[in-house]
């Protein structure tokens, strides 16, 4: 495949942020003096809108933007720093900046949390743009997050990929009629990723150079 417009999903995909996700959802849950919900119970919920999460939990519009609220206020002091990078995806991530790709961040994450990830990670100059949610809630699903990603970067579907590990990532791709690379480093796994439809399927960051370049030209 020719050089392509290669879009990641941040969470689970580039960086592991379990903890600070984590520890910020209880936080909310803990202000909202709700019960409180176990790691294992949580890392589910890690991808899709966090306001369509806390509706769910909550069940009133009111009450789950107070969650949000709440939420982001607990990671913006310290839940955004609390993350790693994943073994193997910064060697990846480089070579396929240097093979001429064009690389941004389509994430759910809220857009200034991202961006300040990004300027964190020591590859994250590879990274032409970032684009997230934004702070009142308009712009949270995936396919409308891929959308703005491919306007501001001036691409079309002919030649984009969106990569990540929900299906979300994969389901918004199909809705622009990209390819999709589901990755299994992160927080969902195959089965949720060929239901989806995702494109092909990646074990480990050290394939994903090979990944690309096999896609079908678009």
């Amino acid at each position: 495949m020719s050089p392509a417009a290669l879009l990641f999903d941040l969470d689970g995909t580039l960086i592991d942020s379990e903890d600070g996700i984590v520890d910020s959802v209880q936080h909310a849950l803990r202000a909202m003096r709700r019960s409180s919900m176990t790691r294992e119970a949580i890392i589910p919920l890690i991808g899709p809108p966090l306001l369509d999460t806390f509706r769910t939990m909550f069940g009133d519009e009111s009450l789950a933007m107070q969650a949000v609220a709440e939420y982001k206020r607990h990671y913006d002091a310290s839940g955004w720093h609390l993350f790693r990078i994943y073994d193997g995806i910064e060697a990846a991530v480089r070579a396929l900046h240097a093979h001429g790709h064009r690389l941004a961040v389509a994430t759910s994450k809220t857009e200034r949390f991202a961006r300040r990830i990004v300027a964190e990670l020591p590859f994250g100059e590879c990274f032409a743009d970032v684009t997230g949610t934004s702070e009142d809630g308009r712009l949270r699903y995936k396919a409308d997050l891929i959308a703005e990603a491919m306007r501001r970067g001036g691409v079309a579907s002919d030649g984009t990929v969106m990569i990540g590990d929900r299906r979300m990532d994969i389901e918004g791709a199909r809705a622009h009629g990209l390819c999709s690379l589901g990755v299994l480093w992160g927080f969902g796994d195959s089965a949720e990723l060929d239901a989806a439809g995702a494109t092909r399927l990646v074990e480990i960051p050290a394939d994903l150079a090979a990944a690309v370049a096999a896609l079908p030209d678009a």
